[in-house]
């Protein structure tokens, strides 16, 4: 293992482990102490790293409060304050969501329906621009102050980064900002669909994100909720159950014998 301090490979490790069982390590060029999570996210944590992996995921995809979680692991031993779990959030969520990212980029569908909804940051109302595909694969989440042609442009290009798909059809509401952004950021044919009724699913698609921050009594900084955002719905899509849609000579099939 290289040293993080000095980056030599010159490195031998000791007998010895940490509290939590991590391998220790010294360097014979700089001669400093190092361990398995020194120079990461991770370091000086006072819990394994499962377990501070854990108590973020409870944080991002379920309910409970910042006390809550803090009294559920105190039940099993574990003591922390509720002011870390806030810190353990703001080190991980990040990397967790860029992970989730990665894996899925790809493998997203070309059909894509795209929405806002509101969230209240620092008691004033923001967009939180979300998409899915047709099967209900979630494509992106931008939150933006502004509801206008340059947020939905920054959400596009976004998505495109994030999915590495361009799509091929695009449904939006009538809102007047989408058709010139899509003009702007896509150099190729899309097809806009400008329906309500088929952009209902996604209407429901939203009842994750508002479930998970209506109990947190909104943000207090734009930056904790555009992060938080994110990694709930990256999460949430990632846990999600896979639902196939039946192809339509399948249905036929169905019918027939029926």
């Amino acid at each position: 293992m290289r040293c993080p301090h000095c980056q030599s490979a010159s490195t031998t490790e000791r007998s010895d482990r940490t509290a939590h069982g991590y391998r220790r390590f010294r360097c014979r060029e700089c001669w400093r102490g190092f361990n398995e999570r020194t120079g990461s996210e991770l370091n000086r944590l006072q819990l394994p790293s499962d377990v501070v992996f854990l108590i973020v995921l409870w944080r991002l995809r379920l309910k409970p409060s910042l006390r809550d979680l803090a009294e559920i692991l105190l039940l099993h031993g574990l003591v922390f304050s509720h002011e870390a779990v806030l810190d353990w959030e703001a080190k991980l969520a990040p990397l967790l969501t860029d992970a989730l990212r990665q894996r899925r980029k790809g493998k997203i569908g070309r059909s894509w329906y795209v929405d806002e909804t509101y969230l209240k940051v620092a008691g004033q109302w923001q967009y939180l621009y979300r998409a899915i595909d047709s099967d209900g694969n979630l494509v992106n989440v931008f939150l933006s102050p502004t509801r206008d042609q340059a947020a939905a442009e920054a959400f596009f290009r976004s998505a495109v980064e994030v999915t590495g798909i361009i799509p091929e059809t695009i449904t939006t509401d009538k809102h007047a900002s989408y058709p010139p952004a899509l003009e702007e950021v896509f150099d190729e044919d899309i097809e806009h669909r400008t329906s309500k009724y088929k952009n209902n699913h996604l209407e429901q698609d939203h009842r994750g994100v508002k479930g998970r921050t209506r109990p947190m009594r909104g943000f207090r900084s734009f930056t904790s909720a555009s992060r938080s955002c994110r990694a709930h719905d990256e999460v949430r899509d990632f846990l999600r159950p896979a639902i196939h849609v039946p192809k339509v000579a399948a249905l036929r099939d169905m019918i027939a014998i029926a």
